[in-house]
């Protein structure tokens, strides 16, 4: 991950650059050591809907705001439920961010989203920022994940596309607002977890 000479997208797909093995295998380890360390002062948990129902991946953030989901609506809070502050964000994520966001902010939260065997993530948009201005930057570390895009609105076609351990997208620009999600994991595909699992990453400015 060289931060001195900027890299061009391997791939954009309605927008969303995506850049493919952003991060060798060591570097994906050392991210993976700083996670653990991150899950061990906030604990991994199962965020609700609006209605009630609970989520197929379980999550948890490090930074100044983590989101969270329950009855209540979606919302950043600056404590974990069970009430302990977020951990800061590891300096190892943050060079993720300081190589391909073209911001001059730096990330407010750090959200950490698991997806266990038969997890996936619905359609959605991540508006729940006030800086709209700035990029969300997304790693993919562990198991394939089976990415979606849709349109900037509800409906319509959508495009689909492998995200491989180490690859980094990010939304910005007008592309900041589009519809995405996780329709499936490749369960045991990757050499990183080997008990299986993937793990997203998502870097956001909040205020």
């Amino acid at each position: 991950m060289d931060q001195s000479e900027p890299r061009a997208a391997d791939q954009v797909i309605r927008g969303i650059a995506l850049y493919r093995e952003f991060l060798d295998l060591p570097a994906q380890q050392e991210v993976l050591q700083a996670l653990r360390r991150v899950i061990a002062a906030a604990p991994l948990f199962h965020p609700q809907t609006q209605r009630g129902k609970q989520m197929t991946v379980r999550m948890t953030s490090a930074g100044k705001f983590g989101w969270v989901s329950d009855r209540r609506g979606y919302r950043y809070e600056p404590c974990h439920p069970a009430g302990m502050p977020w951990p800061p964000i590891p300096p190892a994520i943050l060079r993720i961010w300081n190589a391909l966001s073209g911001s001059d902010r730096q990330p407010e939260s750090c959200l950490v989203n698991f997806y266990g065997e038969g997890a996936r993530m619905g359609l959605h948009q991540d508006r729940d920022e006030k800086d709209m201005g700035a990029p969300v930057v997304s790693l993919s570390l562990g198991d394939e994940g089976l990415f979606r895009v849709g349109n900037l609105e509800r409906g319509g076609p959508t495009q689909s596309v492998w995200l491989h351990s180490g690859d980094v997208l990010v939304m910005g620009g007008a592309a900041r607002l589009t519809y995405h999600g996780i329709d499936r994991i490749r369960f045991g595909s990757s050499r990183l977890t080997p008990r299986g699992g993937r793990i997203n990453v998502t870097l956001r400015v909040v205020t």
